[in-house]
Order: structure tokens, then sequence, then C-alpha cells
């Protein structure tokens, strides 16, 4: 096999990509404003340049084969890193551009979006896109730039900056208070606790860090959102523990207060995370500068 063969044009690879995602012909030209047989012709011609079958055809119906399947994963992952490197060159040369921010729903509503007026208002030019995301993500094929998680501080393969700890608190309505008093762990199990669903142990490591017996345990609603949690909280449906740093408005407000303030001990903190690739990306320098000083200048939790 040449080197040619090895070196398919850009046409080709478009084609054989919307191809594969779509696992539609028709699909593929919609998307590239081609005919169905033009996309057609696109893929036989890098089927006859590498010599393989990459898709079965049925009719009009096609199916990947499993070497196409292989091939579409590579070339799609090739294809992100030409996007993102001129990407880069045109931000580069306008010293504008914009930024694909995977982040945490609450973390990004209630922690970073009350800061991110001062950074637009430091780049006009710039644009962050957020997208919600929970659990682990794979940046290059969700076609992120960046991202917001929270961990241990172990992620393989990215760089990684502490944001804030996940130092949680127990928080309740004034006005629940008021009908059920709760100054002391002893008096947690007269209240229900508030769940979250991508946080099924915290009210047990809790509960055990008080040496308070499972048996009083009232698990209440479980919600898929910390966010909703929060609400439900600042309505008096039952108590609940989140980290301190996502109701930092309701604290001001008095909408929650803090019910009890016991250290629990926990490697977990919020972190923003990227690859290698992208370390000098003028628009994730851009935020990553700005995001830290912010970082640095939020008081110290105790």
């Amino acid at each position: 096999m040449n080197r040619h063969r090895l070196l398919p044009s850009m046409s080709l690879l478009t084609a054989f990509e919307a191809a594969a995602r779509h696992q539609s012909f028709t699909r593929a030209g919609e998307e590239l404003a081609l005919t169905q047989s033009a996309v057609s012709r696109q893929v036989q011609a890098l089927e006859a340049l590498l010599q393989v079958e990459l898709f079965r055809r049925a009719g009009r119906r096609i199916t990947i084969t499993d070497v196409g399947a292989m091939y579409a994963r590579e070339t799609a992952a090739a294809m992100e890193r030409i996007r993102s490197a001129s990407s880069q060159v045109a931000a580069f040369r306008s010293g504008v551009g914009s930024l694909h921010l995977a982040t945490l729903p609450t973390f990004g509503s209630k922690w970073l979006l009350p800061r991110l007026s001062a950074f637009y208002a430091r780049h006009p030019g710039m644009l962050v896109h957020m997208h919600s995301r929970i659990g682990e993500l794979d940046l290059d094929k969700a076609g992120m730039d960046v991202a917001i998680n929270v961990g241990d501080g172990h992620w393989p393969g990215l760089l990684s900056h502490k944001l804030a700890d996940d130092r949680r608190v127990v928080i309740a309505s004034p006005a629940l208070l008021q009908r059920e008093p709760l100054a002391a762990p002893g008096d947690v199990p007269r209240h229900l606790l508030l769940q979250v669903a991508t946080q099924p142990q915290a009210w047990h490591e809790w509960w055990q860090g008080q040496a308070l017996p499972m048996r009083a345990m009232r698990l209440g609603p479980q919600f898929e959102y910390v966010a909703h949690m929060i609400q439900a909280a600042m309505s008096g449906i039952g108590i609940g523990l989140v980290a301190r740093s996502l109701v930092e408005e309701e604290l001001r407000n008095g909408s929650l207060v803090i019910a009890l303030d016991i250290p629990v001990p926990t490697q977990r903190a919020y972190y923003l995370l990227y690859t290698p690739e992208k370390a000098s990306f003028p628009p994730l320098v851009a935020f990553r500068d700005w995001l830290l000083e912010q970082v640095a200048r939020t008081p110290a939790q105790h």
C-alpha cells in the first residue's frame, strides 16, 4: 500500500465520517448539502483507495462493517484534532474565540454563572458555551474543550486545576428549623433526609461519622440534580447534605441556613480539566486564568 492510499482526501473522509455517524448516505448527504448518490460515490472511492469494504449494502440500506467501525473511530478523532488545530490558529489570529465547557449542572448554575459576567467584561470577544454533563466524559469524543467535574484529583491523561472543595454541610430552611429544631446530630433522625441520585452514599457516610443508629435514618425523596434537592430543602420538605460552595447565594439571602457544620473527611473536590493538547488554546487559556483568579479571590471555607 503506497503513501497516497494512506492519505485520503478530506472530502472522502468527511463523507465517510458523516455516513458512519448517521448509518445512512441520505442523512449524511442532508448534513453535507450533497445528494445521496454523491455521498455513496465518495464512500465507494474511499473503499477503492483502501481496498476494503467499509459498508455492507442491502438495497438503499447500509450497515457499517467491523473494519469500517474501527476506521470511523480513528478518523473521527483525527478530524476532531484537525478542527481543534484550525480553531486554535483562528483564535491566535483574531484574539477571540469560543470555548465548549462541560460542567456539572448545579456547579455551573450555582457557582460559575454568578461569576461569569466578569469573564465577559474582561474578554468581550469570547464565548463560553456551557453543556451540562454528569459523570466521566471523553472530552474529544464529546466535542468539549474543557470540563468541570468532581472527584478525588486523579484524572489520568488530563491536566487539572482544583476549584473548590466538596465540603458538605447540613442545610435546612429557617421555617423548618422553627418547627423542628436541629442543634446537634442527635436531632437529625427527626428530619427527612433529602437525597441526590448521583451521591447515594452521602447520608450514610455522614451518619456513620456521627455514630448514629442506622435504624433511625429517615431517607426521603431522591433527586436527579443537586439543584432540585436544594430547592426542596428551601421549601421545607426535609434537610439536605450539600457542598457549601453550591449554596452561597441561598445562605446570603437567608432562604437556607447551615443547620449543622460538622466536618466530614473527604478527598473530593471540583476540578477544571482539559487535555494537554488544549493547554495553549487561547480561549481556554483566557478562561482558565480568569477562573483560577476567581478561585484565589474566594475566601477559604472552614
